[in-house]
């Protein structure tokens, strides 16, 4: 999704637009503008919402199954990982955009190739997390018969 495809996320206000370039002034604000990249990330973004959809199962599967917290805990920082760093990959994409336009460069490719792959990586290691977490009690499940 290319940056111009993006400018209805622009701030809409004549304040919002003086002060979007300046460091937050304090915590309250720092938090305004970290939730506006996540909201932003949710309605443009439509790998985010897939991770973001898939976090959820993993979390809603783990209170079915009555996983240990210490199992609770892993799957929660690994759907964190993959959602930050689905994160880090939009804002890197929104940055190279900004930066080379409508033209192509190979570094510019490269950039978000890398982010991409980033993305996988962490992907397909929190589907080897679920895997080690949730087929040992799926397998009792379906052995014993539902109940």
């Amino acid at each position: 999704m290319s940056i111009s495809s993006n400018l209805q996320t622009a701030p809409k206000s004549k304040k919002e637009s003086k002060t979007a370039w300046q460091v937050a002034p304090n915590l309250l604000t720092s938090f305004r503008y970290a939730w506006a990249g996540i909201v932003y990330a949710v309605r443009t973004q439509r790998n985010f919402r897939i991770h973001l959809a898939i976090g959820l199962v993993a979390l809603s599967l783990g209170i079915m199954l009555h996983i240990q917290a210490l199992e609770a805990a892993v799957v929660a920082i690994t759907v964190s990982a993959v959602l930050v760093i689905e994160l880090i990959n939009t804002a890197l994409e929104s940055v190279v955009d900004l930066t080379v336009g409508q033209t192509y460069h190979e570094l510019a490719k490269i950039a978000k190739d890398c982010a991409a792959g980033a993305v996988l990586i962490a992907a397909m290691a929190a589907l080897l997390v679920a895997a080690f977490i949730y087929l040992p009690p799926l397998f009792v499940l379906f052995n014993t018969g539902i109940s």
